[in-house]
């Protein structure tokens, strides 16, 4: 029988016996991850007999970390195993993986020492003390055993009694939840997504017998609580909205008095479907009234373009006639504008157009604002002095008279005018009204608990007409995730749902909302999931994200990839950092929040430079049912969303890669002989910073579990900032004002720097097109290439400056102690 403590000896060591726990950390140089393991139980020989074998070098790691002590059979905190290419020789088969939250209740062979590792009290497994007592009575010996035993009985049943009690009175734990990382969770959650789901919800949604704006919105607010938000918010403003006329908008002939629709219908064939087809034929915010000029062919209105142009004949009040594309609609009517135009008829070249949409005889819809409440003084005004109005491809090859017949099996001829044929002279006639509505807006919060203050927003959108089963996408999320916080799951994050109104006429909802919250946004915002038009064809996948997000949605990508709907040959990961239309504008141009969005296109990946920015163009929408009959398009952009949500919200440090901004810069500035040395340097070094943040050398830094939550959270604030070093106070109209983001080409470059020497060619070049620059175009014209190149140059600066200040938390940190 060993000796026993006193119950002081008991009372000193208590504290020790209870507080420490063990960790072992398994690090195979041969493997690609970091392993965790357990050691094996004593069964199979003493411990220190046991070989850990490894197909390399193996490193053991005591991660010390106080917890409470459980008695002897309950579970205890124990570590995952990820198998690797590491076993351990004389340990049987250990099953499945444990659950990463206990750990094998201590084997009784050993004992906890006070420095928390696991250790044998003797080299015998089976060792008994033996303790040397001086002789005396026998019947001494048994009166002196009988009194100790009733002792010790007495004083196990009072220890007990305490034990018992304190373990009465403890809050019972919650139930077991896989980490954020486990891929338990994630398989859960994609689980309760399905595509009969959202078919259901989109039918439900657009069966409503009031197809007003404020309907759906109070059906998606009704909806979301029902759900289970404990936190939705329907806001509602007033605003400005352009709307087609009375009477619709016409092109006449002035030599043949034809007079067209702008589809391309003569005026005198109007029928009953021309009256639901003048809702999708006109640009908003357009100049109101009727002028006349000539038709001049100006392609895609480049700067090329308008110098040819402007070559043969007095472009001043003319009437241009331009295919959309390749560069915003915004950026094209400012040139066009400064070159003296009047009028502008938009069209998209059926050699653009995807492939099996007819859209010959086709109009659309544009909006003119670039976002927000528009910036007008009243009823009778509008955001451009030019009148702009789009029209099918039927029409401007009328016009054009141009020959060809657009698309004919594999070869297609652009539309375009033939020289030396005589233009044909115009009135062109614009009856838009404005009118003062109400615009909705819906807002839901999913609340975060460890970092509430830091959001993540999922944006929406309700448009009768563009919505696209985006509406029935959301509500399937809110679905899955709330269903995973009754299983017990809790976000580190807060989730922002948002359902924006008014996106068709400029993002009005997304702009008013993130205006008036901006403050906050500021620092709250931690990333933007955009849901504006997920399917809009069956061809391609396609991701856009910014370069800090690159990285985690060219992995989400190719993981959906690996099930493909139609099941092989399937596309690679096709990710960018493109500039695209819809509500992510604010969200990465004003605040430069990190952001990422999934879709389903109908055009080819190989097309991106011809065929960008003709989703600026809005048709009559096609039932999401039509696109997609089974749904399966709509439930793969829902996972893939899914995925990203879980890991932006529950990643301890944020899913965010510095050195991919770096790169991207520097991608940019291939051209080394356009641009400065100070430049090449400072990307350089930025680069080396970025690198040193994301190696293995500071692995240990970003490990959450070794550092202060608080350092962990400066850290996050770091990685969500560095974009914001990159906003310029002035760009382009139509240009993003942060540089990350850029327009499609051939050669990579950042995208002030293209139009920056278009801008200084268009007004130093002659002096005729020179004297119609305008007055709020003064900085325009004169911001050179060297302009850009220092603003360039200054984010480059502002971003090391910040990368160091995240490096410099960790020299001063080294770990979680304070």
């Amino acid at each position: 029988m060993g000796l026993q403590p006193t119950g002081a000896e008991l009372e000193d060591k208590k504290p020790q016996t209870e507080s420490w726990k063990q960790n072992i950390k398994i690090q195979c140089m041969s493997c690609d991850f970091m392993a965790y393991s357990k050691v094996c139980d004593a069964q199979t020989g003493p411990l220190d007999r046991e070989v850990l074998h490894c197909s390399g070098s193996l490193e053991l790691d005591w991660d010390l970390d106080k917890e409470e002590l459980q008695e002897p059979g309950a579970s205890i905190d124990h570590t995952q195993m990820q198998h690797g290419d590491c076993q351990r020789s004389g340990c049987s088969d250990p099953g499945p993986d444990p659950d990463p939250e206990f750990m094998e209740p201590i084997p009784n062979s050993v004992s906890v020492s006070p420095h928390g590792r696991f250790e044998r009290l003797q080299e015998d497994p089976n060792y008994i003390s033996h303790f040397t007592r001086t002789a005396g009575h026998k019947g001494q010996r048994r009166l002196h055993c009988f009194i100790f035993r009733y002792f010790f009985a007495g004083l196990g049943i009072f220890v007990l009694g305490i034990l018992v009690g304190w373990f009465t009175h403890t809050s019972p734990k919650r139930p077991t939840i896989p980490s954020p990382e486990s891929s338990d969770l994630l398989e859960e959650l994609l689980r309760g997504i399905k595509a009969d789901k959202i078919d259901a919800l989109q039918k439900s949604f657009s069966s409503l017998p009031d197809d007003s704006e404020e309907s759906r919105a109070k059906y998606l607010y009704r909806q979301w609580v029902g759900l289970g938000l404990t936190d939705v918010h329907l806001y509602n403003q007033t605003v400005l909205l352009s709307l087609p006329g009375s009477t619709p908008n016409t092109i006449t002939d002035r030599s043949s008095h034809q007079c067209f629709l702008p589809q391309g219908t003569p005026c005198d064939q109007r029928g009953p479907t021309d009256l639901l087809k003048q809702q999708f034929s006109y640009a908003a915010y357009s100049a109101v009234g009727s002028v006349q000029g000539e038709v001049v062919d100006v392609q895609y209105a480049s700067m090329e373009d308008l110098r040819r142009a402007q070559d043969s004949l007095n472009l001043t009040s003319q009437i241009a006639v331009v295919k959309l594309g390749q560069a915003p609609l915004l950026y094209k009517l400012s040139l066009l504008s400064d070159f003296g135009f009047r009028g502008v008829l938009v069209y998209i070249d059926p050699c653009d157009s995807p492939p099996g949409r007819n859209i010959w005889q086709e109009a659309f819809r544009v909006t003119l604002n670039p976002g927000g409440k528009p910036s007008i003084a009243g009823p009778g005004q509008s955001l451009t002095s030019v009148l702009v109005q789009p029209i099918s491809a039927f029409l401007a090859k009328t016009l054009l008279s141009s020959p060809s017949v657009g698309r004919g099996g594999d070869t297609c001829t652009p539309l375009s005018m033939p020289p030396n044929k005589e233009r044909k002279k115009i009135t062109l006639t614009i009856g838009n009204q404005m009118a003062y509505k109400k615009i909705y807006n819906v807002v839901g919060y999913l609340k975060g608990k460890k970092n509430p203050d830091r959001h993540v927003l999922v944006g929406s959108r309700h448009d009768n007409d563009q919505g696209g089963g985006t509406s029935a996408i959301m509500t399937q999320l809110i679905a899955a995730l709330t269903e995973q916080t009754k299983q017990g799951w809790v976000p580190d994050r807060t989730t922002v749902f948002c359902s924006w109104g008014g996106t068709a006429l400029g993002n009005i909802g997304s702009y008013e909302w993130g205006k008036d919250n901006s403050v906050v946004l500021q620092s709250s915002a931690v990333a933007y999931v955009s849901l504006n038009s997920p399917v809009r064809g069956t061809e391609t996948l396609r991701a856009t994200a910014s370069p800090t997000l690159l990285q985690l949605t060219t992995d989400i990508q190719r993981r959906q990839l690996l099930s493909c709907i139609r099941g092989g040959n399937c596309p690679g990961p096709n990710v960018s950092s493109l500039q695209l239309p819809g509500d992510v504008s604010f969200f990465a141009n004003e605040l430069a929040v990190p952001t990422m969005e999934f879709a389903f296109e109908q055009t080819k990946a190989e097309n991106t430079e011809t065929t960008s920015f003709l989703s600026e163009a809005q048709f009559s929408a096609q039932s999401p049912g039509t696109l997609d009959p089974l749904f399966k398009f709509h439930e793969t952009i829902a996972k893939m969303t899914a995925e990203a949500i879980l890991r932006l919200v529950s990643d301890p440090v944020l899913p965010f890669y510095p050195l991919d901004i770096v790169l991207d810069v520097q991608n940019k500035l291939k051209d080394k002989n356009a641009v400065s040395p100070s430049l090449l340097s400072s990307a350089s070094s930025l680069r080396d910073r970025a690198a040193f943040f994301q190696s293995e050398a500071m692995r240990p830094a970003n490990d959450p579990k070794e550092r202060d939550p608080s350092h962990v959270r400066m850290l996050n604030d770091v990685l969500r900032d560095l974009e914001k070093s990159f906003i310029v106070p002035q760009t382009p109209a139509g240009v993003y004002r942060n540089l990350l983001y850029s327009l499609p080409g051939k050669t990579p470059q950042f995208s002030i720097v293209k139009f920056s020497q278009e801008v200084a060619q268009h007004c130093g070049g002659t002096s005729k097109p020179a004297k119609h620059c305008s007055a709020n175009k003064e900085a325009l014209c004169h911001s050179t290439k060297n302009q850009s190149l220092s603003l360039i140059l200054r984010a480059l600066r502002s971003a090391e400056r910040l990368v160091d200040f995240g490096l410099d938390l960790f020299e001063n940190y080294p770990s979680g102690s304070k």
